[in-house]
């Protein structure tokens, strides 16, 4: 009985130890993702501090436009390169609530920027979608649930440049994925 009782403790402290390790305070050192569900892409984000991480993330953007002259309306696919410096504000307030902080789970601040390259799919009716470029602060936060199911939202406002005008920009990317990896 007393070897039942042992096992069982020395179960449970493995079990917090491992629940623990996994349960940081500090973001992940290397993290990619898929984000397969409205904007489709592959995201790397690197941890190089216990609350910095540079967010890279390669996707394509989808658009739609009608144009009332014609009478007509089109989808537009532009691919898109986003950069952002971020940083995890609230990780140990997180944590000591008991809330999961695994695969950065939190809310953060960043620095902001996204290369929109020309559209891959025009229509002769339709002005070209020219590239720009955005710059902006936004907040955000990022959720990995069990599954690695990864939601994440910023928010932000900012300027966006092209080759016609330099303009207000409002930011706000939301996206769906899982992260793949340990």
């Amino acid at each position: 009985m007393k070897k039942n009782y042992l096992f069982l403790l020395l179960f449970v402290l493995i079990v917090n130890t491992v629940q623990a390790q996994e349960e940081t305070s500090s973001v992940a050192k290397n993290q990619f993702k898929i984000n397969a569900i409205l904007l489709p892409g592959f995201v790397y984000e690197h941890g190089f501090s216990a609350k910095n991480t540079l967010y890279s993330e390669v996707s394509i953007g989808v658009g739609y436009r009608h144009d009332g002259f014609y009478n007509e309306s089109t989808w537009y696919f532009v691919p898109r390169i986003n950069e952002q410096f971020r940083h995890y504000y609230n990780l140990e307030k997180r944590a000591a609530k008991g809330k999961r902080t695994a695969y950065n789970s939190g809310n953060f601040v960043a620095l902001y920027g996204t290369y929109n390259f020309q559209s891959i799919s025009t229509n002769k009716l339709f002005n070209e979608y020219c590239p720009s470029v955005t710059i902006a602060p936004v907040w955000g936060f990022q959720r990995t649930y069990k599954g690695k199911f990864n939601l994440d939202l910023n928010l932000g406002a900012g300027v966006n440049v092209d080759q016609f005008d330099t303009e207000f920009a409002l930011i706000a990317n939301f996206s769906l994925g899982w992260v793949i990896g340990k």
